[in-house]
């Protein structure tokens, strides 16, 4: 349970009027709302709770057993399926440290513009003059009392940088150009990055990604208003260090259990749903601290306090606990519910809401209340603008006609119940076969006697022929049957999962695996089936979470004036499901095929280097130089080539003239005369080759040489 909860601006604060009375009536109706949602969801608590059980190798209480069966063993292939897709899910998403999160301008973006150039003389001469008003009909007339576009606003930052300078449009051929949309993108972008690393929300995906894997379905919570605690140390008049915290509200997510989250029972996601409860379970300490948080009511928190611990467990709460020995209430927590949702004109007008005397009987208005018990303990109008619930749900296997999705664990329920009966089948099996069943003749034996069997053991006969009284009886050993039936189930997780075993380490792989083509063949296979459910969190998760972040910064955002235009959230979690070797080959393949100079103006080659670099799990930012950075790169090399085509100076030693760019310490850097032998001065010469007809070649004419 977090401790830091959604915030509304101060003077969005409902006041309520006489809670005493007015409050039980609220609280009832949240309280009623809850009911529906958990009645709503049974099923698939149910379906949790077995996946759970399944994951941990526990057997479900009503499991039976033969009387002959002895072996209760657990054959945890559940828990390896979850594992392994929830790893693979971790290593696409985060594999190079980074969201798969970005934001681009749209294709015509609107309220920035798209392109911008320096001013130049030409522009004053050859640019017609703008029309403010425009004539009917072609969209630029200004309605009755609004104001016209400010052309640096419409420039982002370049306008303010460069005021007058720049203008609008492309630029003409030499003329430097500006992209404001992608500038405006670009920062945006790392301002989410930036927000999302300094709050730790990866370990909050891990964990929803978990649950998804296992029940289906994950859920995150936010972004909400959270004050982050900053470290500053100043120095003070006697010039002495001192320290000085102080807090900034920064937006934060967290994660929210499927145990926890109670939806619209009627609803098929969260945009659909009228209401949304969370369930907390608090204990003393958490419920006190509500206090110090804005809008919450102490008095109501006080009370809450002065009754007492009103927590009851659910009836699968012990079992996810694995803690049997609780009591059913449980000593010093507290029941909290959080609900997001519409409030009817009913209770607007019993709880005293601003403008609820306004409201119609059939209007509705979006709140965010808290209930312990009987008490109304915050009631606050939501404060999203525009308003919306604060809560992402995405399942591993989409349920088209539930909220709720399909996870691992309820793919492979049979496939696991199967292993598990084949294998007690077969060590049982294995138990008897090892072991001798004896058949004794008691009326040969002397009544009375220890029918215990151990070495040197001596039975009295009293009648009948030896070696007839007792005798031992080997049962056949048939577990290779289950074994086999064992491998089938098996077979059939990998099937109904989409996660051959090969991907998490299965050893003797036989048939398609067993030789490169078919290993790669089931890899992309893999590959394809999780493509799906990184398709779905990137629609239901990370695109939400994008908007809903880019929503929180230009609401709250401090210092993001400055970030305007019409921008798109783009989550890429799929562009990374690909594999990675085939993608580096294609995009080296590719890379290479510009390197024709004819070729390389129409190919956006910065954008080329980048994906190259995230297809073998490398930042690109690290690695890949933006345009200024390449323009000032570029100018350093060519400064360095022409350093090294001009040579040494003049008044450089000859030493250093000999040795000029590119050649070799104390080696000439040319060709050597020949002596009157022909062989020279005792030292090879490195340089320019002698041409043909020259002094020095060897296949020159004797006529030429003379």
């Amino acid at each position: 349970m977090a401790d830091n909860f959604l915030e509304p601006d101060d003077e969005r604060a409902i006041p309520i009027i006489n809670p005493d009375e007015q409050m039980p009536g609220l609280a009832g109706h949240i309280k009623a709302k809850f009911d529906d949602a958990e009645n709503g969801r049974f099923s698939y608590e149910q379906r949790w709770l077995q996946a759970y059980k399944n994951f941990r190798g526990i057997y479900d209480s009503t499991t039976t057993y033969r009387d002959s069966e002895k072996s209760k063993v657990f054959i945890k292939i559940t828990k390896t399926k979850v594992l392994a897709a929830y790893g693979q899910i971790i290593d696409i998403l985060f594999a190079n440290k980074k969201f798969p999160l970005v934001v681009e301008a749209t294709p015509m973006p609107e309220g920035i513009e798209e392109f911008a150039h320096m001013r130049t003389p030409v522009d004053e001469t050859t640019q017609a003059p703008s029309d403010p008003y425009g004539f009917p009909g072609d969209g630029r007339q200004v309605a009755p009392g609004a104001m016209q576009a400010d052309e640096p606003h419409r420039l982002g930052s370049y306008g303010k940088d460069f005021g007058d300078m720049i203008l609008a449009g492309k630029s003409r051929v030499g003329e430097p150009q500006f992209e404001p949309a992608k500038e405006q993108a670009r920062k945006m972008e790392k301002c989410i990055h930036d927000q999302l690393l300094d709050t730790n929300a990866v370990s909050e995906f891990r964990k929803a990604i978990f649950e998804s894997s296992l029940f289906g379905t994950g859920i995150v919570k936010g972004p909400f208003n959270f004050y982050k605690r900053v470290h500053n140390w100043k120095m003070n008049e006697e010039g002495e260090r001192e320290y000085d915290p102080y807090e900034r509200t920064v937006p934060r997510i967290e994660h929210v259990s499927v145990w926890d989250f109670h939806p619209d029972p009627s609803a098929t996601s969260v945009e659909d749903c009228e209401y949304v409860i969370e369930r907390h379970r608090m204990n003393r300490q958490q419920l006190r601290s509500l206090i110090m948080r804005p809008h919450f009511d102490a008095e109501a928190i006080q009370e809450c306090l002065a009754k007492g611990p009103n927590y009851e467990d659910k009836y699968y709460e012990d079992t996810i606990r694995e803690d049997e020995t609780e009591p059913h209430i449980s000593e010093n927590r507290y029941e909290v519910l959080e609900y997001w949702g519409v409030l009817d004109a009913k209770f607007a007008q019993e709880v005293g809401l601003e403008n609820a005397e306004d409201m119609s009987e059939f209007d509705q208005m979006q709140v965010n209340i808290w209930v312990c018990g009987t008490m109304i303990l915050r009631c606050v109008v939501n404060p999203f603008t525009p308003a919306r619930i604060p809560y992402q749900a995405f399942p591993f296997e989409i349920n088209p006609y539930q909220i709720w999705g399909v996870g691992v664990a309820e793919n492979m329920e049979d496939a696991q119940m199967l292993m598990n009966g084949h294998v007690r089948m077969a060590i049982d099996n294995l138990a008897l076969a090892g072991n001798l069943v004896f058949d004794v003749d008691e009326a040969s034996l002397v009544p009375g006697q220890n029918m215990d069997i151990f070495p040197g053991k001596i039975f009295r006969r009293q009648s009948g022929v030896t070696g007839t009284a007792i005798n031992g009886l080997k049962f056949p050993n048939t577990a290779g049957e289950n074994i086999q039936m064992y491998q089938i189930s098996r077979q059939l997780a990998d099937e109904e999962t989409g996660i051959p075993s090969i991907t998490h380490g299965q050893t003797g792989v036989t048939g398609t695996g067993r030789t490169a083509a078919g290993l790669s063949m089931l890899m992309g296979s893999a590959g394809l089936s999780m493509k799906t459910v990184i398709k779905n969190i990137d629609d239901y998760l990370l695109k939400p979470i994008g908007e809903a972040f880019f929503q929180w910064n230009m609401q709250f955002g401090e210092n993001i004036e400055d970030v305007t235009g019409d921008l798109e959230i783009k989550p890429r979690g799929v562009a990374a499901v690909m594999q990675k070797e085939v993608r580096t080959q294609r995009l080296t393949s590719l890379l290479q095929t510009v390197a024709n100079p004819m070729l390389a103006p129409f190919v956006k080659i910065p954008n080329l280097m980048r994906e190259l670099a995230i297809s073998q799990d490398i930042d690109p930012d690290s690695l890949v130089n933006d345009t200024n950075e390449a323009q000032v790169y570029a100018q350093m090399l060519q400064g360095m080539m022409q350093n090294a085509q001009q040579g040494p100076s003049p008044d450089a030693g000859p030493d250093a003239q000999q040795q000029g760019m590119g050649a070799a310490p104390g080696v000439p850097s040319g060709p050597q005369e020949l002596d009157d032998s022909g062989r020279g001065n005792g030292t090879i010469g490195v340089g320019t080759a002698p041409v043909a007809g020259e002094a020095g070649f060897t296949g020159n004419p004797p006529s030429v040489e003379g």
